[in-house]
């Protein structure tokens, strides 16, 4: 019986970026072929905080169009809009009666999102339960994500434990699956790539000229003030990116320039430039597309729902059953 895969990435006004892809979706790819996966547009987690009704429907179809153009595949896997499968919401509440109120209050991400806001909803403190119950609902046992979101299936898996050790060997505990890019650094200079922070990311639908002009004044290596300073790459987060896509010789090279001097930041950002645009291309073509013919994208996802319920269902019930809940 092949392992089965759960990953789940939140719609938005923006397009996915370097960092989503390298740090999540390379992970989804490396899996489909494998192992039983399902991957999902996650909805109600993008309503926690502060958003427009009436642009949503169209980030959700975004959203899943671009999961396609990256090479998710509907004939390989399953892909779905959570709020299409309400079993998800369901497991979400039936787990949030198992879990203390102080453990969601000492999870980083809900610190820093209630940092932000006036006054934090019940769903924001709750986002992680029903993180938990998204990978539960489907017995995931692995989780293709970034390293930012560690904490949540560290969380899920202290969920599974919980409930394992109160109503008997339910759930099996998750595991992250990370890839070489599980954290892409930011072109700003610190951080990660984030849509949240304007001129950090790369987004997968920008053009060549837009690709080439965000490297061409990113931030780069510390040590070189003139172009005739000798180079620290291993300081440098433009080489980092080039780490997740150059060839190892060509690498060294690059390196090796670098701290001789020979080559410059801005030749270094060309040639990055050139490797990114040269392996998006697919993507944007393929981005076009889906656009053009929609309604094979809402006809894979309603295959998705329909493939997925049941294995829903399926676990709800028996989640039901051992909590004394099945009915009478």
């Amino acid at each position: 019986m092949k392992q089965r895969v759960f990953s789940g990435i939140q719609p938005s006004g923006e397009s996915l970026h370097l960092g989503n892809y390298l740090g999540a979706i390379k992970g989804m790819l490396a899996l489909q072929d494998s192992h039983d996966c399902i991957f999902a547009v996650v909805d109600y987690h993008a309503i926690t905080v502060p958003y427009d009704p009436a642009s949503m429907p169209a980030q959700k179809f975004n959203a899943i169009v671009e999961y396609m153009a990256a090479g998710l595949d509907p004939r390989k896997s399953i892909l779905i809009i959570q709020s299409d499968v309400p079993e998800h919401t369901e497991l979400a509440w039936l787990l949030g009666c198992i879990m203390p109120v102080s453990k969601l209050e000492q999870l980083p991400t809900y610190k820093d999102k209630k940092a932000r806001q006036q006054s934090p909803t019940m769903g924001l403190l709750d986002y992680p339960v029903l993180m938990a119950a998204d990978i539960l609902i489907y017995k995931a046992s692995l989780v293709p994500v970034g390293q930012d979101q560690l904490p949540h299936i560290e969380f899920a898996r202290e969920v599974a434990r919980k409930f394992n050790a109160a109503f008997g060997e339910t759930f099996p505990e998750p595991q992250a699956y990370l890839t070489e890019g599980a954290e892409v650094p930011s072109l700003l200079g610190t951080g990660k790539m984030s849509k949240s922070v304007p001129g950090s990311f790369i987004a997968l639908n920008d053009s060549p000229d837009q690709i080439h002009h965000k490297l061409a004044v990113a931030v780069t290596d510390p040590a070189r003030q003139r172009r005739s300073d000798p180079g620290e790459p291993m300081r440098c987060n433009i080489y980092a990116i080039h780490r997740l896509y150059t060839p190892v010789d060509r690498l060294a090279e690059i390196a090796d320039g670098c701290r001789a001097a020979d080559i410059g930041c801005l030749e270094c950002k060309a040639i990055l430039a050139e490797e990114i645009i040269a392996d998006l291309t697919p993507f944007r073509e393929c981005r076009a597309r889906l656009f053009s013919h929609p309604d094979d994208v809402r006809d894979a996802l309603r295959e998705g729902a329909k493939r997925a319920r049941p294995l829903a269902r399926a676990t709800l019930d028996e989640v039901r059953c051992v909590m004394g809940l099945d009915r009478i």
